[in-house]
């Protein structure tokens, strides 16, 4: 089924223009996912309607890391909407090995894929092997972006400093469903350091976090409540 893997946009689109017009059956879609290029495997993604064993969730799951973004983004999407369709499908995705993809994922290059993972992740986290392994690999994710923060002097490209602000916001994001795992010491750690970082989505974050939180934080509530972004403050208004 590999064969017909087309690197030229124009003959990708043409295809999946092509294949949207068929009628595929469930393990069509299955095997497309499995072993298709690049518009089979997105058309495939976004014409499943369920999965019914542990190998299916298993093959749309290993779209979701390591592929073409049209892929990943479908792979996400659809993952999200079965999670909101049907509960019984929690047990599919919040397989231990499958936290270190979903981890990979919350910090993917495109914005509306990690958005849709973290709301995933925020269904699959009552799963306890598969939140501590997430919560390792995330944490993970914060201490290396924050390491590399203070590393970087004036001349290193914005870029490169936007790439881990980028990693650092989308965590925060995602530690707002397992807040209550963390260690106390360490989610001040975290907490303290996003409070004051530069970029002022950063401390927009913290914020949400920390406006949960009880008095132990009330320094850090006062702090953000006078920042000078009316992002940051309005938070502790609503």
């Amino acid at each position: 089924m590999n064969s017909g893997f087309y690197k030229d946009l124009d003959t990708n689109f043409e295809q999946a223009c092509e294949m949207s017009e068929k009628v595929y059956s469930h393990d069509e879609l299955i095997c497309m996912l499995g072993n298709g290029n690049i518009p089979q495997k997105q058309i495939a993604a976004l014409r499943l309607d369920y999965v019914s064993s542990d190998n299916e969730a298993n093959i749309l799951i290993r779209n979701l890391t390591g592929c073409d973004g049209k892929i990943r983004e479908a792979v996400a999407m659809k993952i999200n909407q079965l999670l909101l369709a049907d509960e019984k499908y929690i047990e599919y995705f919040s397989a231990t090995n499958f936290a270190d993809i979903f981890a990979d994922a919350t910090i993917d290059i495109n914005a509306n894929i990690c958005r849709l993972v973290v709301d995933s992740v925020s269904k699959l986290i009552e799963n306890s092997e598969f939140a501590e392994k997430y919560k390792s690999k995330i944490l993970n994710f914060i201490h290396e972006a924050f390491l590399k923060l203070d590393s970087f002097i004036f001349r290193d490209k914005k870029y490169v400093i936007n790439k881990q602000l980028f990693k650092l916001y989308w965590c925060l994001e995602a530690l707002k469903s397992f807040v209550d795992l963390v260690d106390e010491k360490e989610l001040f750690e975290i907490l303290s350091k996003s409070a004051s970082e530069r970029e002022y989505t950063i401390r927009e974050k913290a914020a949400q976090i920390i406006v949960t939180l009880d008095s132990s934080y009330d320094a850090l509530k006062e702090q953000l409540k006078k920042d000078e972004n009316y992002y940051v403050r309005i938070v502790f208004k609503s």
